[in-house]
């Protein structure tokens, strides 16, 4: 597998200096620049990429947070790591969905913990549907890896960009920060399909269907006009 490539960005020099020290002693990690401020930060993201940012929150100009949420959306958001000396930041990278926090001055044990869970993150956004098991997938939330059985989904719902995994045998869905377009490339394509531009629903877990509204459970879940016509084909009318 590649490395994962990183960008280390604090304002504070010695505290970035540890973080690149640590960054070096792990092999499957690659320190592509070291920042003081998000501005430096965003210009390398543009112009060279980054698999993974170790994000200081509390900056001059912009803050940690702020640079965050103005790169969330696009097709090659990195994932992130906060690293700061206030606790109270810990609720809000939470809601960020961040790969983890970690609390200033941080032991190499803690670090090189956070790093292994980015790097299982990072290798199973590698694998190709083929390379998966055929029994079920992982996503990242509330801090772990979840495994979303493929026959206990009933229906996907997609929030901009999070999705709602809604499960057979769970009272509440697994919430993920992922498009739906995203999540449909993990599904087998017979097994599951996309009848509105907001849902992906299990073919098997259909009850009936009414005036183009399916019933799974007791959710009911309207058909998007432009794909009625490849719904109907896949339920053989």
């Amino acid at each position: 597998m590649p490395k994962l490539r990183c960008i280390a960005v604090d304002d504070e020099p010695l505290a970035l200096e540890l973080l690149e020290d640590n960054i070096r002693q792990v092999p499957f990690l690659e320190l592509v620049a070291s920042c003081h401020n998000a501005f430096e930060a965003m210009d390398i993201l543009h112009e060279q990429g980054a698999d993974l940012i170790f994000l200081d929150i509390q900056m001059p100009g912009i803050t940690g947070v702020q640079f965050l949420k103005s790169i969330q959306g696009q097709n090659t958001t990195p994932m992130v790591i906060f690293i700061t000396a206030y606790e109270q930041y810990a609720l809000e990278g939470f809601e960020l969905d961040v790969v983890d926090y970690l609390l200033k001055p941080v032991a190499f044990e803690r670090f090189l913990k956070s790093v292994n869970k980015a790097y299982d993150l990072f290798k199973l956004h590698q694998q190709t549907p083929t390379e998966q098991t055929a029994t079920h997938f992982f996503v990242n939330a509330n801090y772990a890896l979840v495994k979303i059985r493929y026959d206990e989904i009933l229906y996907i719902e997609g929030l901009k960009d999070y999705v709602k995994i809604y499960l057979s045998s769970a009272r509440h869905p697994v919430i993920t920060r992922m498009t739906l377009k995203g999540i449909e490339q993990k599904l087998p394509s017979h097994e599951f399909m996309r009848i509105h531009k907001s849902y992906i629903v299990s073919l098997d877990k259909i009850q009936s269907v009414r005036n183009l509204k399916i019933h799974i459970g007791e959710a009911v879940i309207p058909v998007g006009e432009q794909y009625v016509e490849e719904f109907m084909k896949a339920i053989g009318e």
